[in-house]
């Protein structure tokens, strides 16, 4: 029986890495540790359980199921399965995230040395997508493009800065905003959403099992240990990523005391450590990282619709392509702006359905548990959602001061619990479901 020799299994868990490493891993950190200062280590053990521990979950809970997301989702039916699949591979793809790794690496990276304006993000861009378009066409040579040769680059690359953020910080720890004062860990916890890491693994986790199966691999019992392993080694690598991260804002406050994003952060702190080589140093680590990123979800999702849609691979990678070349043209103001109300409604019903799918095995049928629980999940979260949106409507006003953890922007969690219990106790009452006998 073939299996992965030890080179190839560090490769797929620097693959896995790479993948998940973009433009909001790089640039949440910084302004989260640089406002929350004295409680920085607070809002950082939020921050990585939903951008941590929540996207190696995923990545293990896909492995279990061969990688595809349809299976994941099959307790809530075919239909309903179909649509979430649909919005999660859309808001990481094409209508977000990978618009947002070309915004992103432009402005961060590129705009303070060629300076902003349409035509550059568009001349950007345009190669920016073109070279995503040639690497995407062949996604059986990622574990080779991406995890042998992009991901150590970019993994130096990171290595350098985190240690550099121990080695020499900027000044002292600064006071925090007033929201970290008193919601430290859950403030970090709703930043952790911003990074998309969850959805991006449950994207991500097709591309790692075929990655795997372009290796000649057959067996499912290695397609899901491979897996894990890969999603334990990406976990390890963030979680270093973001505590060098979350210690280079936290210790930049005398440089930026007034910054209200981590790309403020980032330049101020490489300007000050590494003076006028540190901007393209960051450059080049901000376009390397936003790169990798986007050819990961432009891969995933040509694979899924060309499955779902049956439509040719390499057609929907050139669409895909330019749909978020236009999209990307937007600016990043505008992109943030519309997907994170969008990513707090989605992303409850998401960390439901992985988290549930560890315990399927205590219920004598997982869709009575988690249909309902997933609905509750997703109102709730159009509620936070729509406050994200910044409506202010009445009847928001009244939930805030009856729910508890709306102000978090977790109205979600309680009610999703007690609905968990209730449909659990409900699943034992009703006993096995009864086959379909046929006529």
């Amino acid at each position: 029986m073939k299996s992965l020799k030890g080179q190839d299994i560090l490769a797929l868990g620097f693959m896995t890495f790479a993948l998940f490493v973009g433009a909001g891993n790089i640039i949440f950190p910084p302004i989260v540790g640089l406002q929350a200062g004295p409680h920085v280590w607070a809002a950082a053990i939020g921050f990585l359980i939903t951008a941590v521990g929540l996207p190696v979950l995923t990545v293990v809970a896909l492995a279990r199921v061969g990688g595809a997301m349809n299976a994941l989702s099959s307790p809530i039916g075919r239909v309903a399965g179909g649509l979430l699949a649909a919005v999660c591979y859309f808001s990481v793809g094409p209508l977000f995230a990978t618009p947002r790794t070309a915004t992103v690496s432009f402005e961060v990276g590129l705009a303070p040395l060629t300076g902003g304006g349409a035509l550059p993000l568009f001349l950007y861009s345009l190669v920016y997508f073109c070279v995503v378009l040639l690497v995407s066409l062949y996604p059986g040579r990622l574990l080779d493009t991406v995890g042998r040769f992009l991901a150590p680059l970019k993994i130096l690359a990171l290595a350098i800065l985190g240690a550099a953020a121990f080695l020499w910080p900027a000044g002292g720890t600064g006071e925090s905003v007033k929201a970290y004062q008193a919601q430290a860990f859950s403030q970090g916890f709703i930043n952790g959403y911003l990074t998309m890491d969850t959805l991006g693994a449950l994207v991500f986790g097709i591309v790692i099992v075929n990655a795997i199966k372009a290796r000649g691999i057959e067996s499912a019992t290695l397609i899901t240990r491979y897996a894990v392993i890969a999603g334990l080694i990406a976990g390890v690598g963030l979680a270093l990523v973001y505590i060098s991260l979350f210690q280079l804002g936290s210790t930049s406050h005398s440089l930026v005391p007034a910054a209200t994003n981590g790309a403020e952060v980032l330049h101020a702190y490489v300007q000050h450590t590494f003076g006028e080589p540190g901007s393209i140093f960051l450059a080049c680590l901000i376009s390397l990282a936003c790169l990798v990123t986007a050819v990961g979800l432009t891969c995933a999702c040509a694979e899924y619709f060309s499955e779902a849609l049956h439509l040719p691979y390499k057609v929907l990678v050139v669409a895909l392509a330019l749909f978020s070349l236009l999209v990307s043209n937007l600016g990043l103001t505008h992109l943030i702006q519309i997907s994170v109300p969008v990513l707090t409604a989605i992303y409850p019903p998401c960390i439901v359905l992985v988290v549930l799918s560890f315990c399927s095995r205590l219920w004598h049928s997982p869709s009575r548990v988690v249909a309902p629980v997933m609905l509750v999940a997703f109102l709730f979260g159009v509620i936070d959602g729509i406050k994200a949106a910044g409506f202010d409507a009445s009847w928001i006003t009244w939930l805030e001061a009856k729910l508890p953890l709306v102000d978090q922007g977790l109205a979600w969690l309680i009610p999703s619990v007690v609905v968990g219990v209730l449909a659990t106790l409900w699943d034992r009452q009703q006993g096995q479901p009864h086959a379909v006998r046929a006529s």
